[in-house]
């Protein structure tokens, strides 16, 4: 008996209740976490249990990832960094600087464009466009 990993169905099971932004800001991570935190009323934390590992060319690769969950509900907010030392995470999406993922109780359109509009307001923060999965 053969078992076999459906990496469909897991890719579908990650991404079902989710919401992802990609976000282009010329601003060092720490920064764009502590603009969201003060801003936004946010509290994004490093979570260096979860970062990425990469190992490519015979270098090592890593990428952090900010965690918040909203003490209210059930959404998880994940912050990652796309770029280091000149690799990306996501080769396809090199001009993105980060990734939001909210998942659980995602935010509903209009809650989304509130939030997409106010992080807008952030300096050094370019764009902010939703993406899909699918897209990824």
């Amino acid at each position: 008996m053969k078992l076999r990993i459906d990496n469909e169905a897991m890719l579908e099971e990650f991404f079902e209740n989710t919401r992802l932004l990609g976000i282009v800001a010329s601003i060092e991570q720490y920064r764009f976490c502590w603009y969201l935190n003060q801003m936004l009323n946010f509290d994004f934390r490093i979570n260096n249990s979860i970062e990425i590992h990469l190992n490519k060319k015979t270098r090592n690769y890593f990428f952090p990832i900010f965690q918040y969950g909203n003490q209210s509900g059930s959404i998880k907010h994940y912050l990652y960094n796309t770029e280091d030392d000149g690799e990306y995470l996501l080769p396809a999406f090199r001009h993105l600087d980060f990734l939001w993922l909210m998942n659980d109780d995602v935010p509903t359109d209009q809650e989304l464009s509130v939030l997409m509009n106010s992080i807008k307001t952030i300096p050094s923060v370019q764009m902010v466009v939703e993406l899909t999965n699918e897209k990824i």
